[in-house]
């Protein structure tokens, strides 16, 4: 099955065979992924190196964090790319989106206030979870309409921190 998927504005071509062979972008790579515990957390191992991931899903994907870093993920099969016309306009929706934990911690910092306007991938929260400093970003453009959290506050997985529009 073919895949596309989407970091910020780039397009990556993922293909699987029946045979579980993952073709990237045209070049087969190595790789496997395995959940190892609860709350999505996975190791993913790519050419004999282990990564831990934290895997969240979003309302229009996957945001994954791993080494103190989180990207937001569009994944869509080819048949939903048929149905679509072959559309290649996978952009975030427009409207309200909530930033969430996606692990549960504590806010460290919040680095923005309402009514500050973000850039796609701008840091705003600052989360401690598993003795690690994470930078939870902002999924897209917008302003901030509304903050839920403040410093020193523990959070569970999917808490909104906060509101963009």
């Amino acid at each position: 099955m073919k895949y596309e998927a989407q970091i910020a504005a780039t397009t990556y071509e993922i293909e699987i065979d029946d045979d579980g062979v993952i073709t990237f972008e045209g070049h087969p790579i190595a790789a496997d992924l395995l959940q190892v515990g609860p709350l999505g957390l996975y190791s993913l191992i790519v050419d004999n190196r282990s990564v831990e991931l934290v895997v969240e899903e979003t309302q229009w994907g996957y945001r994954i964090m791993f080494g103190g870093n989180a990207i937001d993920v569009r994944v869509v099969d080819e048949r939903q790319l048929r149905l679509a016309g072959r559309r290649t306009d996978l952009l975030i929706p427009t409207g309200e989106v909530a930033v969430k934990a996606p692990i549960p911690g504590m806010i460290v910092r919040v680095l923005v206030s309402e009514g500050d306007v973000v850039e796609l991938n701008q840091p705003v929260v600052l989360l401690e979870a598993m003795k690690m400093e994470n930078e939870l970003r902002a999924p897209r453009p917008g302003t901030v309409t509304g903050i839920k959290v403040q410093a020193g506050e523990s959070v569970d997985q999917g808490t909104p921190l906060l509101t963009l529009h």
